[in-house]
């Protein structure tokens, strides 16, 4: 049986396998991991799926804002490569979205395979007039508007706005976050 609760420090080292697995190397290399970096992800928001005490699927969402729209970015969503294709992903999104509306966040934002993100809602219209720091495919950047008018307006270039990690756990931090 696969659980999904609430990401835990003992996860750490298992998540970032699953992401080095999953993603590669070069996944601290992306656009959103300057909006991740040296911040904690937002409250109740950092979850993992966990069969038989093994970490399987991990997904975590991020407070930014562009021009004070706040919003919520997602990432990485990652499943255990032999249990990809058997619904976790999906099972993983519904929840960090069904999590992110109970908390009252108004959008999710993300870089991701538009197909597979469509299906949750996600977007590249409200998109239009908003930046990632760095470089991005314009049809990756997608966005899901949990009330409506949420990104109304919303421009400009993507600012992180989540909690710093306190000083002691800023290593930490660059491993969770990866």
């Amino acid at each position: 049986m696969i659980t999904i609760r609430d990401e835990i420090e003992n996860d750490v080292p298992a998540r970032e396998a699953l992401l080095d697995r999953c993603l590669g190397e070069r996944r601290t290399s992306k656009s959103s991991e300057r909006l991740r970096e040296g911040r904690l992800p937002a409250e109740g928001l950092a979850l993992t799926a966990e069969r038989d005490g093994a970490v399987v699927a991990t997904v975590r969402l991020w407070h930014v804002e562009a021009n004070g729209k706040p919003a919520l970015l997602l990432g990485p969503l990652a499943v255990e490569p032999e249990l990809q294709g058997e619904g976790l992903g999906k099972t993983m999104m519904r929840e960090a979205i069904w999590r992110a509306a109970c908390r009252g966040h108004g959008a999710i934002l993300l870089v991701g395979d538009a197909p597979y993100y469509e299906r949750f809602g996600f977007s590249a219209a409200p998109m239009a007039g908003l930046a990632m720091p760095g470089p991005v495919e314009r049809e990756r950047f997608l966005g899901l508007e949990l009330r409506e008018g949420a990104l109304q307006g919303a421009s400009g270039v993507l600012k992180a706005t989540g909690a710093l990690v306190p000083a002691e756990g800023a290593e930490g931090l660059r491993r969770r976050a990866a």
